[in-house]
């Protein structure tokens, strides 16, 4: 049996990273400790459990929550995905 790499720094190859429960093996873990102030496009969806396509959809129907333009970034705020679960919830139940 050969030693884990973190003992002896060797290098691991992409099937041996660890899986990031976000998906991507290579993309870099936010600390534990810091609160989430936004999500992208994509987290939104992820965490919503939909795809880009249907977040597309809603937007261009105009029911997509509220979107915060950085530069060229576009993300949704905690509070605007609060304010659009609670909208559609409403929706839902009319």
């Amino acid at each position: 049996m050969a030693a884990r790499p973190e003992v002896t720094s060797r290098k691991l190859t992409t099937n041996e990273r660890p899986e990031d429960p976000r998906g991507n093996p290579n993309q870099p873990r936010a600390p534990p400790f810091l609160d989430r102030a936004a999500y992208t496009i994509a987290e939104f969806c992820a965490a919503h459990r939909f795809s880009r396509s249907h977040y597309y959809n809603l937007k261009r129907r105009g029911l997509g929550p509220d979107e915060t333009r950085l530069g060229d970034r576009v993300l949704i705020t905690v509070e605007a995905a609060i304010r659009w679960r609670r909208q559609r919830e409403k929706a839902a139940r009319a």
